[in-house]
């Protein structure tokens, strides 16, 4: 069955189930990686730079958000496993990189981590979902 676009968008009005720009936003932000590890942590990780630039020429062409269902499907699950991926290489990396540091380094390098974890959960719980963390 073929659907015309307006039948198309009017299905996606009832169904509720509309994306809209903000919906990438929602959620925790994705890792920044420090950068004794950059190099090990992003070797061969899929940046989603692809899905993004198409995200953005369909929102360029067409104007409007609801005409681009497809491509911010696409770039959110690309994000969230691109995210998954770094987090878990990053903890990989951290407990290498401890491992072989002096115990002193090891332990400044811990509480560093754990500072920096705590700001960021403080700046999550002040933040409610439409609000984003500027910075």
């Amino acid at each position: 069955m073929i659907l015309s676009h307006s039948a198309k968008m009017k299905s996606c009005y009832t169904d509720n189930v509309l994306r809209k720009g903000d919906d990438l936003m929602r959620g925790p932000p994705s890792p920044v990686i420090p950068k004794e590890i950059a190099s090990h942590v992003l070797e061969g990780v899929e940046l989603c730079d692809g899905i993004l630039r198409n995200l953005f020429l369909c929102l360029q062409i067409n104007d409007i958000e609801p005409f681009c269902q497809d491509e911010i499907v696409l770039y959110r699950q690309c994000a969230e496993k691109r995210d998954k991926e770094i987090r878990e290489r990053m903890q990989d990396s951290e407990y290498k990189l401890g491992s072989s540091m002096p115990l002193e380094e090891a332990k400044g390098r811990a509480t560093q981590l754990q500072s920096e974890v705590t700001l960021l959960e403080r700046l999550m719980s002040n933040t409610g979902p439409s609000k984003r963390i500027t910075s």
